[in-house]
C-alpha cells in the first residue's frame, strides 16, 4: 500500500473521529439544556461525516472501476470509526430531541 492510500485511511479517521467527538459533545450540551449549541456541533458532526464519506466513496469508486483497494487492519480501523461516527451523530439527534422534551416538563 502506498502512501497515499494509507493518507485516505487517516483522514477517514480524522474526520469520522471528530465526527464521533461533536456528536458526544451534542450530547452533553444537550444534557445541560444547551440546545442551540447541541444542534450546531450536530451540523458540523454531519459535515464532517460527509467527508469521511466521500472519501469511503471514493475507494467504492477506486474498487468497482476496477482498481483493487488494499485491506488492511489501518483501513479497517478507519471504516470502523466512520460506522461508528455515523451512529453517534443519529444517536445524539434523537437524543437531543429526548432532552428537549424532557426540559418542557
Amino acid at each position: 500500500m502506498d502512501d497515499e492510500k494509507y493518507m485516505n485511511s487517516f483522514r477517514l479517521i480524522a474526520q469520522a473521529g471528530d465526527a464521533r467527538a461533536e456528536a458526544m459533545q451534542a450530547i452533553k450540551a444537550a444534557r445541560e439544556g444547551r440546545f442551540e449549541e447541541a444542534e450546531k456541533l450536530l451540523r458540523s458532526a454531519e459535515e464532517k461525516n460527509a467527508r469521511a464519506h466521500d472519501i469511503q466513496f471514493d475507494l467504492i469508486q477506486q474498487e468497482s472501476s476496477g482498481e483493487p483497494v488494499d485491506v488492511n487492519i489501518i483501513l479497517v480501523h478507519a471504516q470502523d470509526h466512520l460506522t461508528m461516527a455515523m451512529i453517534t451523530r443519529d444517536m445524539a439527534e434523537e437524543m437531543l430531541e429526548l432532552y428537549k422534551r424532557l426540559s418542557e416538563k
